[in-house]
């Protein structure tokens, strides 16, 4: 954040507040006070002049009531003389510039100006001094000349005699400069005072405002320090005034923050937990759709980084858009099978969507959960294969009793030639069933753990020599078993009889599929940790794409011909649960029209194992 510079900062304008505040004051008492004292001024000037003028008033009168002889000095050279004496006091700076006295026919009796003006004689016109002799009225006004510009006290004055009879009057003029040379002096005084008095507030509004800002200028240093996530520092605290006060809401603010941001620190890593240590995929995005969070199982679920689809769509990401047509849809799908395999790879994903509310519960973006199904619906489908093919497999032998049954209730039981095969029929079809039944009840115990393996130490190769013993006094003769076996004892933690089992069912599948002349060859060795035993036959074999199938239940290869041997399809896949709950492993390995090898191994016995699991 850029440092606020001065011009720009509160100090600068306190202290221009404070000086416009002081201006103001001063501006309205400078006002009020130049303006009384000009009106006090003025009263005084005119008193002064108001003063001397009754006085020569006072002379007139005399001199208009005295009674004359015909030697005595007429009227006029009295009023002139007193005049002339009035004028020998003149003061240009404070008295009189212009006096006259008229008589009551408007005449002008003597003068005197400064400016040397001489109208005796001359009759007046002028509506004030009229006024005054004939209505004895007083009248004074401020006028501005028009040469000088100076403001000028312009009057008019009755004289009475003793009866009050109005016989003459005088006009009068004075200049009022002394007046306003000292208002414009006492106001240069006043200006001089007003820059004083600024100069002195800039400065203790400078200290002042220093000592309101600083507080906020710490609050504001630690309020950036803050937005750094940093907050470990204080705001020292002076006073218990309002700025006191709000730095210790400041600090109050400070530690309810800290203690926020730990909070939303652990709820974060508690989620960041949560997301990276989830089996399922989680994707986020924005009301529009577009990703703006995933996981390590998602990413890893669909195969590409966050880096990689950040701000992509997810319809697009998903390759849903031939299930929905609007981001806005997906909360209404609640979920769907998302088919993401490959050539490679065969990968179905369950998408559950969310909407994610504001606090106004408005909707701001989505929530995508998506797991891995691919086994799961690999199990379905073979459940439902499995009932499928369990009910065809019942279904085929059950058909059959049932024509035979009917056939004999039609009167063929009385055939003594047809009868017999008729039941010998019924008879193969409900052993057929039996056997089939008695395989399932043995995978559905071992699914379920429910089969116990009554293991011990035994010896292999003599074991494997006596069920081959077994079946070679039963094979036809057109068929030659070879053995390759070890000469040394190796010796095997087992269940016999459920190896046993095991070994009839591999031979029995290599005697069935093996040719005329064919050769059926068994193996036995151990290394280093293991027993490995085989079992080849010449038969027919089978594709590659299909060695790994015949280990599941009812898996035929060729489905009419084991039928017609008698199989039920779940030799092998009970073969290869006890191979495993011996934590063996079992295989196949074949080619078309070479024979097939079956092959599983057992870990080899320790040593200082003894007893009984």
């Amino acid at each position: 954040m850029k440092s606020v510079s001065f011009f720009q900062s509160v100090r600068l304008k306190l202290i221009i507040v404070y000086i416009l505040l002081l201006l103001l004051g001063i501006q309205v008492v400078g006002a009020y006070f130049v303006e009384r004292l000009e009106s006090q001024l003025r009263s005084n000037f005119t008193s002064s002049v108001e003063s001397r003028l009754n006085s020569l008033t006072f002379s007139l009168q005399n001199a208009f009531e005295t009674e004359r002889d015909e030697d005595d000095p007429t009227l006029e050279s009295d009023i002139r003389t007193l005049v002339n004496e009035f004028n020998d006091d003149y003061n240009p700076a404070t008295d009189l510039r212009k006096l006259q006295v008229i008589d009551s026919n408007q005449n002008i009796v003597a003068a005197f100006s400064n400016r040397n003006e001489s109208n005796i004689g001359r009759k007046v016109t002028n509506a004030r001094i009229t006024r005054a002799l004939i209505a004895g009225t007083s009248e004074s006004d401020i006028m501005t000349d028009p040469e000088t510009q100076t403001r000028l006290l312009v009057g008019s004055k009755p004289i009475t005699n003793s009866s009050g009879d109005i016989v003459g009057a005088i006009n009068y003029e004075a200049p009022m400069t002394s007046v306003y040379q000292q208002l414009q002096s006492i106001n240069s005084i006043f200006a001089r005072g007003t820059v004083i008095a600024i100069t002195v507030t800039a400065l203790l509004g400078i200290l002042v405002a220093r000592t309101i800002t600083k507080p906020l200028t710490e609050m504001r240093r630690q309020a950036q320090v803050m937005a750094t996530g940093d907050f470990s520092q204080k705001v020292e605290v002076k006073g218990n005034d309002e700025i006191s006060q709000l730095g210790m809401t400041f600090n109050d603010l400070n530690d309810k923050l800290k203690l926020s941001q730990a909070t939303t620190e652990g709820e974060r890593r508690k989620l960041s937990s949560v997301l990276s240590n989830m089996s399922d995929g989680v994707i986020a995005t924005d009301r529009l759709g577009a990703i703006t969070l995933m996981n390590a199982p998602a990413s890893k679920l669909i195969g590409r980084s966050f880096e990689e689809i950040q701000g992509q769509s997810l319809m697009d990401v998903l390759d849903i858009n031939d299930q929905i047509d609007d981001i806005s849809e997906v909360e209404e799908a609640g979920s769907m099978i998302i088919d993401l395999s490959s050539d490679d790879k065969h990968l179905l994903l369950k998408a559950n969507f969310s909407a994610v509310e504001d606090e106004n519960h408005e909707m701001n973006g989505f929530i995508t959960v998506i797991s891995d199904v691919t086994e799961q619906e690999k199990v379905e489908q073979e459940r439902r294969e499995f009932v499928s093919n369990v009910s065809h497999e019942l279904r085929t032998p059950l058909t059959t009793m049932r024509s035979y049954i009917e056939a004999l209730n039609d009167g063929a039981w009385q055939d003594p030639d047809i009868a017999p095969q008729f039941l010998n029929v019924t008879q193969n079809e409900t052993d057929r069933m039996i056997r089939l039944v008695n395989d399932l009840l043995q995978l559905t115990k071992m699914d379920h753990k429910e089969t116990s393996m009554m293991k011990k130490r035994v010896e292999f190769v003599g074991f494997y020599d006596q069920v081959i013993d077994r079946f070679e006094m039963n094979k036809d003769e057109h068929i030659h078993f070879e053995r390759n076996l070890s000469k040394r004892a190796i010796h095997v933690w087992m269940d016999p009889d459920k190896i046993t089992q095991v070994l009839d069912n591999v031979i029995s599948n290599a005697i069935k599929y093996s040719p005329e002349g064919g050769t059926i060859r068994f193996d036995a060795r151990s290394t280093r940790k293991q027993l490995r035993v085989s079992i080849t036959d010449e038969g027919l074999g089978m594709p590659s794409d299909t060695v790994d199938k015949i280990f599941d239940r009812f898996y035929r290869v060729d489905k009419s011909r084991t039928r017609e041997m008698g199989g039920t399809g779940l030799g092998l896949a009970i073969a290869r649960e006890i191979i495993e709950a011996h934590h063996g492993k079992i295989w196949a390995e074949s080619k078309e029209g070479q024979g097939t090898t079956v092959i599983f191994t057992l870990p080899l016995m320790s040593q200082n194992r003894g007893g009984q699991s």
